[in-house]
């Protein structure tokens, strides 16, 4: 491939302030024939007049498009929205609360050109000090639901495949699954594996649209000498809540679910349950006897069972 041309798709929902310090930070690195898409998903704020307004300001709008959608449906039908309306080689999905460094989109750009047989790409992830996010993963099992139950480490040794994050390094992987927190999907990659699951509202929709891309021959690469800063939580504050073991909103777990039943049926979703559920005794009788600290959000334990009789439902509230 020569130099592939980008759509940049960046989903908005009520954090234009991140959004424009985002697309400054790509305008200065693009060609003519890129394009950036803004789509945003319905906010309630008054996002679309601050971003129209910034487009006219900063005499953008011969490379940035502006998209309403007329309903909040989520990460992945924004997304879609955004690629449906664009016409590029690449699209470079990119939340908003990232920042391309200088010189990202040029290498991305050598990197996509000369690696063709993969179908997706992942930068390196970091924090505005440069330390890294760990970005790329092993697939979600069943068995790895007993561990992320158990959160404790003789459980965690026992059975180190169904460990999901990958410790990064500084140097090229072929993990299952990136997060899509800012990816790069060659447009091939859509032709064969089609556009991302909108029935996932947030969550669980990256490692969706990597075991479908794996299984056309056509998975992610990462590649680190690419660097976005990942301003972590700001388009979302599932994390925050994780963090502070608060309640997850129930699109988590209808998105944990739909994943489970679309990939390992409904005996693998009712498998991760119960595995789930079997190392949540274990981390509970360590912490009522032991030293361990909870580490489960509030009402999990319920709210994994949401879902369970319709888990390709995909609920969203």
């Amino acid at each position: 491939m020569s130099q592939p041309t980008f759509a940049f798709i960046i989903v908005n929902y009520q954090t234009p302030r991140l959004v424009i310090d985002c697309i400054r930070s790509i305008i200065d690195q693009i060609n003519f024939e890129d394009q950036i898409v803004v789509v945003d998903n319905a906010s309630a704020d008054d996002s679309v007049t601050i971003l129209e307004q910034t487009i006219l300001e900063n005499n953008w709008a011969k490379a940035v498009t502006l998209i309403q959608a007329s309903e909040n449906g989520g990460f992945s039908a924004g997304n879609n929205l955004g690629i449906q309306a664009a016409d590029a080689d690449a699209y470079w999905l990119t939340n908003s609360d990232t920042l391309f460094r200088p010189g990202a989109v040029d290498q991305m750009r050598k990197t996509v050109a000369s690696c063709d047989i993969f179908g997706l790409f992942a930068p390196r992830l970091e924090w505005p000090d440069g330390r890294p996010q760990i970005s790329t993963f092993e697939f979600h099992t069943p068995l790895g639901e007993l561990l992320a139950g158990a959160n404790t480490g003789p459980i965690t040794k026992l059975f180190p495949k169904a460990v999901v994050p990958i410790d990064i390094e500084n140097e090229v992987e072929f993990p299952a699954w990136v997060s899509f927190a800012s990816v790069v999907i060659r447009a091939e990659a859509i032709e064969h594996v089609g556009l991302m699951d909108s029935g996932f509202f947030m969550f669980y929709e990256d490692v969706d649209y990597c075991r479908r891309a794996i299984k056309t021959g056509l998975g992610p690469i990462f590649t680190p000498e690419v660097k976005v800063v990942h301003l972590r939580g700001g388009s979302s504050d599932v994390k925050a809540k994780t963090a502070k073991l608060e309640r997850r909103p129930k699109y988590y777990y209808a998105a944990r679910s739909r994943y489970y039943a679309k990939h390992f049926g409904w005996m693998g979703l009712l498998g991760a349950n119960l595995l789930w559920t079997v190392g949540r005794v274990i981390a509970w009788f360590r912490e009522t006897f032991g030293q361990k600290a909870p580490h489960t959000c509030q009402q999990e334990a319920t709210d994994i069972w949401t879902n369970f009789l319709d888990p390709l439902g995909g609920a969203h509230g």
